[in-house]
């Protein structure tokens, strides 16, 4: 008798580990099958008159822009946040930049465009949206803000933007999952890396990171280690004070910092 409660004893610990182990493999799955629900937050629009919006076909969706028509060499293309209706910049932008043709991306399931976001996918409409605009107006300025910053700077790696903006950029959405869920082999699951530090050696043109003081989403280091990456000279790194991830464009320095960046 007393042979058969050790033997149970004993089995006891592996029952557990094997338990544990088909529990953690069960929390892997569920994280590669959901992860990008986990990245994108898709939002309606809320700026939507005919006049302000351009519907760029692609080969596999209908990618809508908010736009602000002008004529002239200038124009900005502007990729948002990942919970970001990008049509809210509209009347910002507009007055700021009031010599610049605008162009706002939604991307694939935001803001009324078909599809399904992922990394590539928004890439490749940023490169058809870049075409789009270069045909009409050779100065692009380019400008990405958190999610979209790694949106921005492999666009300026490989089409001739005039000039680019980085707002609460990050080295690699890779790194900051990897922060998230320190327990689980990132590296091996994840998708959409957005390798922001990759492009930003290939980048030649002026380039302008911006950081929030107290960004509760990014970490400083992330963009320091970005700004590190870039050419000697080609870029600097401004922060704006008393101002957080989702609240540094509320602060009256933020148009007046990219004015002058453009």
């Amino acid at each position: 008798m007393p042979s058969t409660k050790l033997s149970r004893m004993s089995r006891t610990p592996v029952s557990l580990f094997a338990f544990l182990a088909v529990a953690y493999l069960l929390l892997c799955v569920a994280l590669f099958v959901f992860q990008r629900a986990l990245i994108y937050y898709p939002q309606p629009r809320a700026i939507g008159t005919p006049e302000s919006l351009l519907a760029l076909s692609v080969a596999d969706a209908q990618v809508l822009v908010t736009v602000r028509p002008h004529d002239g060499p200038k124009a900005l293309i502007y990729f948002g946040g990942n919970a970001e209706d990008v049509s809210r910049s509209l009347p910002g932008f507009s007055q700021a930049f009031a010599d610049h043709a605008i162009y706002l991306l939604h991307y694939r399931g935001y803001g009324g465009s078909t599809g399904s976001p992922s990394e590539e996918a928004i890439q490749r409409d940023a490169m058809t949206l870049f075409d789009y605009v270069y045909n009409s107006h050779p100065d692009i300025a380019v400008i990405g803000r958190s999610l979209g910053s790694g949106v921005a700077v492999r666009l300026a790696s490989q089409r001739p933007a005039s000039r680019l903006i980085l707002i609460t950029p990050y080295n690699s959405l890779e790194d900051l999952a990897a922060r998230q869920f320190p327990w689980f082999p990132v590296k091996w699951l994840l998708q959409d890396k957005f390798e922001s530090w990759k492009y930003a050696a290939h980048i030649t043109v002026p380039t302008l990171l911006v950081a929030a003081e107290h960004d509760e989403v990014v970490p400083r280091a992330s963009t320091d280690q970005l700004y590190t990456h870039f050419a000697k000279g080609v870029a600097s790194l401004q922060v704006i004070p008393d101002t957080g991830h989702n609240s540094i464009s509320e602060s009256p320095n933020y148009l007046q910092m990219l004015g002058a960046a453009l």
